[in-house]
């Protein structure tokens, strides 16, 4: 039988204070945008990727990596959103096997407009909760935290896969 090291009180204290935390923080921001868009919580989460690329463009394993989805997922994200014409599937004319999802002009608009409603339930819910400090006390964690996956994908990644991008957005919309 192997070892178990438990959590101690002040780690089990924090481990399930951030997981009722997001998923608290989600519930809210998904009813917010259901009440306020047309969009989902998910719909959002690859428009704002896609959004964040100057081509607003990213190869579907791409997104998968930068929204922590298994290919599955995304796969059926996008179909959905296809379907609403919030984004589109361009060849990969270089890669016939591959595509990339390209945010659709009714994309943008959707995401342009709910994105002031959903920063300001962000800063609501959570920015105007927490001191200078706890913010960047909180950023600094989920930054270590973060790059201890990506060395973790690095790691389990074949060579010719190793050009995933792991850049992090400073900015929430």
């Amino acid at each position: 039988m192997t070892h178990v090291s438990w959590l101690n009180e002040r780690e089990e204290r924090a481990w399930r204070a951030l997981q009722f935390m997001q998923m608290r923080l989600e519930g809210e921001l998904a009813r917010q945008l259901a009440a306020d868009s047309g969009l989902s919580y998910p719909d959002y989460l690859v428009l704002v990727a896609l959004t964040d690329r100057p081509d607003g463009r990213l190869r579907l394993f791409e997104l998968a990596g930068v929204l922590g989805w298994d290919k599955s997922r995304v796969s059926h994200q996008v179909t959905r959103m296809v379907g609403r014409g919030l984004v589109k599937k361009k060849r990969d004319d270089a890669d016939r096997r591959g595509a990339y999802v390209v945010i659709a002009r009714r994309g943008r608009k959707e995401i342009e407009a709910a994105a002031p409603g959903h920063v300001a339930a962000v800063r609501r819910l959570f920015v105007d909760r927490l001191t200078i400090s706890q913010l960047d006390a909180l950023g600094d964690a989920a930054e270590a935290v973060l790059a201890g996956f990506d060395e973790l994908d690095v790691e389990a990644a074949p060579t010719a896969h190793r050009t995933r991008s792991t850049s992090r957005t400073s900015r929430e919309r």
